[in-house]
């Protein structure tokens, strides 16, 4: 098993999990009420806070998607750090 990480990493991971719950749940919204502007703001606003929060937990703990889809520029890097099921 992977060493524990800092409380930081999975309050960050806590935080994503929120955030990509309202984004499925907006979307969900969305497809039933396509013209609703205020919820159309909100999925932005939402989705830029997940970009935002991917990039700060990938800088300070490695990458959290493979493929070459990290923001940190290392891409074998990612599976040292935890798995999902692992945290």
């Amino acid at each position: 098993m992977a060493s524990p990480m800092p409380r930081e990493y999975y309050q960050y991971l806590g935080e994503l999990q929120s955030v990509d719950f309202v984004l499925v749940e907006l979307t969900l919204y969305l497809d039933t009420h396509p013209d609703d502007a205020q919820a159309i703001a909100q999925f932005g606003q939402f989705q830029r806070r997940k970009m935002a929060l991917m990039s700060q937990i990938e800088n300070a703990y490695g990458p959290l998607r493979e493929y070459g889809n990290s923001s940190t520029g290392n891409h074998w890097t990612w599976a040292e750090t935890p798995w999902p099921w692992q945290v």
